[in-house]
């Protein structure tokens, strides 16, 4: 069960950290995208809110789906504790800590991947309600 540890250790932190590395990119791409929209050049409602919102459905993905990833590594490692309480029977805490430790780890940096991906999809969709209903005052419509 050797294997399950470096699944944990490997895969899926360094699947997390790849989310997280996603969504930073993707907000950063979003934001620098904001920086240079004009509001003139759309005679269309519905063509602006296609180009503010591309990507932004990405970075609310890995932000809802993070914490159940590092949950998966909660899983694996209690259930790799588990394991080698059951081959080994009376066992030293330290290992079984160790074990432990190791599940939670996955927790948290599903949740560092998480609130920070939440926190940047909810900052990025406040900028295109923003944006959309500076459009609708210039061009006299109001929403319905």
């Amino acid at each position: 069960m050797e294997w399950l540890k470096l699944v944990i250790d490997y895969g899926i932190i360094w699947v997390l950290i790849l989310q997280s590395i996603v969504a930073v990119a993707f907000a950063i791409e979003r934001y620098l995208v904001f920086r240079k929209i004009r509001l003139e050049d759309f005679a269309d409602k519905k063509n602006l809110e296609l180009e503010l919102t591309k990507k932004l459905h990405i970075i609310a993905t890995i932000g809802s789906n993070a914490p159940y990833v590092g949950l998966l590594g909660t899983v694996l490692g209690i259930m790799l504790t588990f394991y080698n309480i059951g081959t080994e029977g009376l066992m030293d805490t330290g290992k079984i800590m160790v074990g432990l430790a190791l599940a939670l780890k996955a927790t948290a940096v599903g949740l560092l991947v998480a609130i920070p991906s939440v926190a940047l999809y909810n900052l990025l969709l406040r900028r295109v309600k923003v944006f959309i209903l500076r459009w609708e005052i210039m061009n006299g419509r109001e929403r319905v």
